[in-house]
């Protein structure tokens, strides 16, 4: 990390906003400096629903704006990323004790027409008895309506970004922590200071305008180490998720509605899992240290012993996560009625230090917060550059046409030297970059060790190199899904490599990482 630079803009915040930001703002033209304490998304935006929806419920908040605005942005993805965003048809069985079934249809009938949807199917009612799509279910569920949304990969939507950022001369620091920003004596921007959070190094410099973009730790850092800035409280809510052995045998997923009308997603999750959740419950505690409670847990298992046939309890759970959503504190009575809006907050600190912070928001609506924060900064700065990131693909989604399914048949055949399932696996992660990820390897041996699961040496050398990665951590819970899917040996294999690879070797790389991209 260089000792002192300047940068028109630092973004405090390595999750899906700060990235956003850092990749919009760099694209038309500014200096722009990233850092972030942990690694890429290892906060709320790695322990999301891992949906781009429009968000059917925030229509009984007669949300109709914020909807409206993610139903739009849905395609705007979907077209941007097809590799990590793809279509998902949601099942949504009409129960005892939810909503009538007038609401249900008005409710759809909205979400179908209030904003942009040329790729997606409507909506619509079926029959579950004697469907694939009930078979599964309590046998006394006997209809339900549909709709389609979409399923993202959420931490490799927050590394893309990133990597399109530094494509464009942004510089990604992980694991750099800002201890402090001050605005400087004579009101003209920001003196910074920097701390590498694995050597303890630290250094300085010199910004224009500061955006604080650190989710849910926004506040503390308006408090603790921006001096001088208004402090905006935030409602913090945790989300809690489970996974567990498949609960069904389609590729479509559940939207389940509880007697208490909060709902449930069971989404088909790695191909052998489901994935159940959220809860909404206020949290208070310690942000570096957030899992579910065990009320949480018996809730979601509740929740689908309620709709599946097939009873779970705790001990069927392979994998439980839950992340800290940052929103706006309007005086909503329970968590669950809390707006998934948001509000770019700008303050001029000592005459003319800029600071924006980013207050709210969900992951569908993140590229148009980019968007209105840096037209906000670009007028501010009496620059006249244009958006652009709306038509742009993201790094790997020039996929041809768009047609993920021909490009995979066509990539089977290229490496079919490969597990199958490993293919599957680089395209639904890479896109067009899958190439770049070979390289010249012709057969199994040119991949390197094989840690098992499907992971070979010649992926994890890419992460380290192109996409920040430097634990064991970062590439099976967050540049792939292999935590999960891989078995307690690939963990194991894994951190062994890491601990014996040389640390300076891979913090070299990870000072390389933005020149490799």
């Amino acid at each position: 990390m260089p000792e002192n630079f300047d940068t028109d803009i630092l973004v405090i915040g390595g999750g899906i906003n700060g990235v956003g930001i850092a990749r919009d703002a760099a694209g038309r033209g500014f200096r722009v400096t990233l850092c972030e304490q942990n690694d890429l998304a290892s906060g709320t935006s790695s322990a999301s629903t891992k949906l781009v929806h429009g968000g059917l419920r925030y229509l009984e908040h007669y949300a109709f704006k914020l909807v409206r605005a993610a139903l739009s942005e849905r395609e705007v993805l979907m077209t941007a990323a097809p590799h990590i965003i793809t279509p998902l048809r949601f099942i949504l069985p009409h129960s005892p004790g939810g909503r009538p079934g007038w609401l249900i249809r008005l409710g759809l009938f909205l979400y179908d027409h209030l904003g942009t949807r040329e790729k997606l199917p409507g909506s619509g009612n079926l029959t579950l008895t004697n469907s694939d799509l009930g078979a599964a279910l309590n046998p006394e569920l006997k209809t339900a309506s549909y709709y389609s949304d979409c399923w993202v990969d959420d931490s490799r939507l927050v590394v893309l970004n990133a990597r399109d950022a530094a494509s464009r001369g942004a510089k990604i620091l992980t694991r750099t922590a800002c201890t402090s920003a001050s605005a400087r004596d004579d009101g003209n921007g920001w003196d910074i200071r920097l701390r590498d959070t694995v050597t303890g190094a630290e250094s300085v410099l010199r910004a224009k305008i500061v955006v604080n973009a650190a989710g849910p730790w926004a506040e503390g850092c308006l408090s603790n180490v921006i001096g001088e800035a208004r402090v905006t409280p935030m409602r913090l809510v945790k989300g809690s998720h489970i996974v567990v052995p498949k609960m069904f045998e389609h590729d479509s997923a559940y939207i389940f509605q509880n007697p208490d009308r909060r709902i449930v997603f069971a989404i088909p999750y790695e191909g052998d899992y489901t994935m159940i959740g959220t809860t909404d419950e206020d949290f208070t505690g310690d942000l570096g240290n957030v899992s579910p409670s065990q009320e949480e847990i018996d809730y979601l298992c509740a929740t689908s012993n309620r709709f599946f046939e097939r009873r779970i309890t705790s001990e069927d759970i392979v994998w439980r996560f839950a992340g800290v959503r940052p929103l706006l504190a309007n005086g909503a009575g329970s968590a669950k009625e809390a707006t998934r809006g948001y509000r770019l907050d700008i303050q001029n600190i000592a005459g003319n230090s800029v600071l924006m912070s980013v207050l709210g928001g969900k992951i569908t609506t993140y590229r148009k917060l980019a968007e209105q924060a840096v037209d906000q900064l670009v007028r501010i700065c009496g620059r006249n550059d244009e958006p652009w990131t709306a038509s742009v693909p993201l790094p790997g989604g020039d996929i041809p046409s768009g047609d993920l399914k021909a490009f995979m048949h066509k990539k089977k055949r290229a490496y079919d030297w490969l597990p199958g399932r490993v293919v599957e696996r680089y395209v639904r992660s890479y896109g067009s970059e899958i190439d770049k990820l070979v390289g010249p390897a012709e057969g199994l041996d040119d991949m390197g060790m094989d840690f098992g699961g499907g992971l070979y040496e010649r992926e994890v050398q890419y992460l380290i190199n192109v996409e920040w990665a430097a634990k064991a951590e970062d590439v099976l819970w967050r540049r792939t899904k292999l935590g999960v899917t891989g078995g307690e040996a690939i963990h194991e294999k894994l951190n062994a490599w890491f601990n014996a690879g040389a640390d300076d070797e891979i913090l070299n790389a990870q000072g390389d990482c933005n020149e490799a991209v």
